[in-house]
């Protein structure tokens, strides 16, 4: 076991700005779950140190190095023990005094003396497993255990839709058809930066490039007659998703009626997620749906140009709907589709509950229109083409 020293290395933060009722719940929560799966596993304690789960896990940040698929610290839950974070003597401070709650302890070893994965595999009494490669323990598949939301997820999700619609829009509201697509990357990256929002992914496309490819990896090309942005934001760990198109005065005429077709690919693949929930269906239904809406709007086949989105919440994408795949559909739980229709797209964070449907990345602001799905008669507000002058 690592020693736990007890002087100023031993964490235990003060309660935060973060507010005690918000840290309790989510950790009465994640305390749930992962006592399910030590008494399922026959396990005394379970580590992950991706930072995805570690942010599920804690509602902090052990990134240091952002190349790193394994961040500075595991955070653990322990059968006697309950909540505890190894780390070494560069971060524990630091962690404990502004990522972790409370009610994590902070085991710190010398950075010199030992990896994290040899200290975990210290704090480890009996047997246990974990999301990385550690002596000794079993593989833990965490993905599972961040699916579906709690509720403290959903309200912090909820603040995070309405930060990254709001950065994505601010943007997008200001574009010229001069603007390099590099530039209007840099303006997205500071405008998501600026309310404290990581930006894994920023993608600028303008007529020429967007009408090319299904990735519009920013270039030094001019934007043109119209543009595509689109981002994958995280912030606390969770990740929202959103594209906006911006057309200027010499717009294609044809970007209407292919957005419009992209739209309502988007509110079938909606309906079907729904429905798929409601019925114990799978992502594999929500993917057949998808194609048939494909069909249906006149563009049969265009899904083999690029995948079509699927769960979301603590990945960019907890999951991929392909042909035949068997993810389980849950709620309450965020799914972003992203249809694509030559030239153009349709995406939004969409929180789905056994009450309905919810657009997360919006505020209220930016045009939308009311689109049918292919199916039937549900209908979602969706987000239109914006129009601005070529000046």
């Amino acid at each position: 076991m690592t020693d736990r020293p007890n002087g100023p290395e031993r964490g235990g933060a003060e309660p935060n700005e973060r507010g005690r009722t918000e840290d309790d719940a989510r950790l009465d929560h994640r305390r749930e779950r992962l006592s399910a799966v030590l008494d399922r596993e026959e396990l005394d304690a379970v580590w992950v140190a991706k930072p995805n789960s570690f942010a599920w896990l804690t509602g902090g940040s052990n990134v240091v190095n952002r190349d790193d698929d394994v961040g500075v610290a595991a955070a653990g839950y322990l059968r006697d023990e309950g909540f505890e974070v190894v780390t070494n003597n560069i971060e524990a401070g630091r962690l404990a005094d502004e990522e972790l709650p409370a009610a994590f302890d902070v085991a710190s070893t010398p950075w010199y003396e030992s990896s994290l994965a040899a200290a975990v595999a210290d704090a480890t009494p009996g047997e246990g497993a974990a999301d990385f490669d550690v002596p000794g323990l079993g593989s833990l598949d965490a993905s599972r255990l961040r699916r579906p939301l709690a509720p403290a997820d959903v309200e912090r999700y909820r603040g995070l839709g309405r930060d990254v619609a709001a950065a994505l829009e601010r943007v997008a509201g200001e574009l010229r058809p001069d603007d390099t697509e590099h530039e209007v990357a840099a303006g997205l990256r500071v405008a998501l930066s600026a309310r404290g929002i990581e930006s894994p992914v920023v993608l600028v496309g303008g007529a020429e490039r967007a009408q090319s490819y299904r990735h519009y990896t920013p270039s030094a090309a001019e934007l043109g007659r119209y543009a595509l942005l689109t981002v994958t934001a995280e912030r606390g760990g969770l990740y929202a998703s959103a594209t906006r198109t911006v057309a200027f005065d010499d717009a294609p005429e044809w970007l209407d009626e292919r957005h419009h077709a992209a739209m309502r690919v988007e509110a079938t693949a909606l309906e079907a997620t729904r429905d798929a929930a409601a019925t114990g269906g799978t992502s594999g239904d929500v993917f057949d749906a998808i194609t048939d809406a494909y069909d249906d709007v006149g563009e049969a086949g265009e899904w083999r140009n690029h995948h079509q989105g699927g769960a979301t919440g603590y990945a960019g994408r907890e999951w991929i709907a392909t042909p035949g795949s068997d993810d389980a559909v849950e709620t309450p739980m965020a799914y972003a589709y992203n249809p694509t229709v030559r030239g153009a797209k349709s995406e939004d964070t969409v929180l789905v509950t056994d009450d309905g449907v919810e657009v997360l990345t919006r505020t209220g602001e930016w045009p939308t229109r009311t689109v049918s799905s292919c199916d039937g008669p549900f209908t979602i507000e969706r987000h239109a083409i914006g129009r601005l002058g070529g000046e």
